[in-house]
């Protein structure tokens, strides 16, 4: 019924802040939003829509550095899950057998975990699990998910006053990692995606990059010496914003190091995830 009706050019502006429409559009109002995919693990993902977003930051509106600029919009064309906390010790315990962590406890994120740690890791999971789709996300589909539609300085706005009900960092961490879930989570459902540790991601570091980089699904440069970690950690507080960039050698163990999963691929989807897509295949609302 629609084969004849054409729509004109969406603007950029638009398409930035159309994935969080969706995102709350898929969330229960006043309540925390559920887990999209639970794998066999009990590790709990969030579906992340494909869209547009400013990567970067700009030196005018708050903390920002050179290597955050300059903004430019990227376009992430894939939609994905994202695990919907760090990594945890009980979950690391379940597909490696020890645990490195410095400050031990089930249900915190692993750290002192390097790199090269988090894809061995990852390497044991698709096997485990008889998939591919098991990796780090990119810089660029950290902070789109990080970000989760907003372009301030924190996805809650651009004042760090509100940062202690989202973050365990310096001021109030008393120097040691917490339980994931503990803080509030971002507007698409992902907890600690600031704080508590550093998450590696798949990218090699350039400080150029942004300058060069695609704008369409960039993926980092082809080599490197270090691996770019984002998200800041229990030890720092300036460093606890969407667009900053760290980097570190990708042999690196400290006690402030975890990662998150990402899960690319069609994995069965749950009975409340089809609800909501309901609506675009009637074509009628129904």
């Amino acid at each position: 019924m629609f084969k004849n009706i054409s729509f004109p050019p969406l603007p950029l502006a638009f398409l930035a802040v159309l994935p969080l429409a969706l995102a709350l559009a898929w969330t229960p109002s006043g309540s925390a939003r559920a887990a999209d995919w639970v794998n066999s693990l009990g590790m709990e993902f969030v579906f992340i829509p494909a869209g547009s977003f400013i990567m970067g930051s700009d030196p005018d509106a708050g903390p920002s550095w050179a290597d955050e600029r300059p903004a430019r919009m990227v376009e992430i064309t894939t939609p994905f899950y994202l695990g919907k906390y760090p990594v945890t010790q009980k979950e690391w315990k379940a597909v490696m057998g020890g645990n490195p962590s410095f400050f031990q406890g089930d249900d915190r994120p692993v750290e002192m975990v390097s790199w090269n740690d988090a894809n061995s890791f990852i390497d044991k999971l698709n096997q485990r699990e008889k998939t591919h789709g098991y990796r780090l996300p990119t810089e660029a589909e950290w902070e789109f998910s990080a970000r989760a539609g907003s372009t301030t300085v924190y996805f809650f706005g651009d004042s760090q006053t509100r940062l202690s009900q989202y973050a365990w960092h310096s001021d109030n961490s008393d120097e040691e990692t917490h339980p994931v879930g503990e803080k509030a989570p971002n507007p698409w459902g992902l907890y600690d995606i600031l704080g508590n540790v550093w998450e590696w991601t798949g990218d090699w570091y350039d400080e150029d990059y942004y300058q060069k980089g695609p704008s369409r699904d960039p993926q980092g440069p082809a080599s490197g010496s270090n691996r770019v970690r984002r998200g800041c950690s229990w030890d720092f507080s300036n460093l606890c914003v969407s667009a900053n960039r760290s980097n570190v050698t990708p042999q690196k163990r400290q006690k402030d190091h975890g990662f998150r999963l990402l899960f690319t691929g069609s994995p069965p989807p749950r009975p409340q995830m089809a609800r909501r897509f309901r609506f675009w295949e009637s074509g009628d609302g129904s």
